[in-house]
């Protein structure tokens, strides 16, 4: 029977390093076929059907629903279909080769999955070969070669495989300390060191030998694993008499920090803690704007775009003439190691909005809307709600916005001091329209008046800048057939 291939959970880009794996699609037994999906996993932006590059028998499922999962690390074992028994079965071991055939083999996989795979890992990510046909990376032995010739070759090809396992290992999306010099992760390899677990001291946390070093001789070997398996057991459950020490009351549940909970979680704090923010508001007269959508409805039923497709038209507008509100700030580093910051603008605006889902409060984005028209804007709002509230948006539909619209008088308030949606440098909260005693021509009138609330980056622009920005999308409202009309 042939070695079953080993498919680890694939790189998730953008920035994503683990996954929960939330439901298995197949069993141990199934015959499964090339970009059959095998599992569903939920990432901290989306859920996703995970297809399978190998066509098959299911070996093992390497996890349980609710695990969550580390890039890298194996997801499902396939025995491939009508392989050939492996040549080497009949070949004694090496002596040393016991401790390394699971690593040689994985490894192999690895470099099969980057040079061979479907091509349709995740949504927007994969390999690269796209052919949907494995084949084997290792050389295979000529006719001619000698007996002494074989065993070098069959060394240095367990070396490759495992050098190479020990840099997938270490591959962190983003980050630079992934990549580490060969003889950095074969000494590592050499004495047992798991370089996944290592805090690199080099520039952007790259690994370096002192830090292999360090690892070797100090610390037990025999006292290195306890940390990561407290760390990896599941939190313990609420049991009758279980009291909280600080407040001495009882506890009725401990629920995991994790998916989209834990990148809102992330991403707020950084945001708090990086930007230093302001927040302006301003109270609008929205009547004409209501009563201009009403008419619209009343002429068209089917085809009028919601109050929130206008306001966002509003605040495209807006932000081309006060584009510092469109922008990024990046931190960079020369080579001396002396960080820098710079303001980027954008040709375009990808807008952002709020959405609530079962999965917690998601913000996709609308590509380029500042060249769409307000029923376009209302078509892709409409769109991509539904696509998140289904866990199918893609990381590029939920990562790609440059600046945040946020409807929360859905929600029945009037106010709210946004947090920033890192790394955006402004957010605009709108709430309820309700109506309210109003000053019309130097008479008090009842009219439909919500609240605009902008928090800004205050690193890039100043109160005069947000200010305009804000008077702009407030007198738009109040005046949108003149506004439109110019657009």
């Amino acid at each position: 029977m042939s070695e079953p291939k080993v498919f680890l959970l694939p790189d998730l880009g953008e920035g994503l390093t683990e996954a929960e794996l939330v439901n298995w699609l197949v069993a141990v037994g199934d015959e499964i076929r090339v970009d059959q999906p095998i599992a569903e996993v939920e990432t901290a932006k989306s859920m996703v059907e995970v297809p399978s590059p190998y066509a098959g028998t299911v070996a093992v499922l390497h996890g349980e629903p609710g695990q969550t999962l580390d890039v890298g690390k194996p997801l499902i074992s396939v025995t491939p279909a009508g392989a050939p028994v492996a040549p080497a079965a009949a070949e004694p071991a090496p002596p040393a080769a016991g401790t390394e055939s699971a690593v040689d083999a994985a490894a192999e996989v690895y470099r099969e999955e980057e040079k061979a795979g479907s091509g349709n890992v995740l949504i927007g990510y994969g390999t690269p070969g796209g052919h949907g046909v494995a084949r084997r990376s290792r050389a295979r032995k000529g006719a001619a070669a000698t007996a002494v010739a074989e065993p070098v070759a069959e060394i240095s090809a367990a070396e490759k495989a495992a050098d190479d396992l020990l840099l997938m290992r270490t591959r962190v999306p983003g980050k630079l300390g992934a990549v580490i010099s060969p003889l950095v992760r074969r000494m590592a390899r050499d004495h047992g060191v798991d370089l996944g677990e290592l805090q690199g001291s080099g520039a952007s946390g790259l690994i370096m030998r002192r830090d292999v070093e360090a690892a070797i001789s100090p610390a037990p070997a025999v006292e290195r694993p306890a940390a990561p398996a407290a760390l990896s057991a599941p939190a313990p459950a609420a049991s009758e008499g279980d009291t909280d020490t600080r407040t001495g009351l009882g506890v009725t549940g401990r629920t995991a920090v994790r998916g989209v909970r834990k990148a809102v979680a992330a991403n707020m704090t950084r945001s708090r803690s990086e930007i230093p923010e302001a927040t302006v508001w301003v109270d609008v007269d929205a009547t004409a704007l209501v009563e201009m959508r009403a008419a619209l409805k009343k002429a068209d039923p089917h085809h009028t775009p919601g109050l929130l497709a206008f306001i966002a038209r509003f605040v495209t507008a807006g932000l081309k003439k006060y584009p510092e509100l469109n922008t990024r700030i990046v931190t960079t580093e020369d080579s001396a190691g002396v960080a820098s910051q710079e303001i980027v603008a954008f040709d375009g605006v990808n807008l952002g909005f709020a959405a609530q889902t079962d999965r917690g409060l998601m913000v996709p984005s609308v590509r380029n809307a500042d060249k769409l028209s307000a029923r376009e804007l209302d078509a892709e709002i409409r769109r991509l709600t539904a696509v998140v509230r289904d866990g199918k948006a893609t990381p590029a539909e939920l990562g790609s916005g440059t600046f945040t619209l946020n409807n929360y008088g859905v929600f029945g308030v009037d106010g709210s001091a946004a947090i920033i949606n890192h790394p955006e440098v402004g957010i605009l909260g709108v709430g309820r329209i309700i109506d309210k005693p109003w000053v019309v021509n130097g008479e008090l009138a009842v009219r439909k008046v919500t609240e605009l609330t902008l928090t800004f980056d205050h690193r890039v622009c100043d109160g005069g800048t947000a200010g305009g920005f804000l008077r702009y999308v407030a007198d738009a409202m109040e005046n949108p057939g003149s506004v439109l009309a110019d657009l």
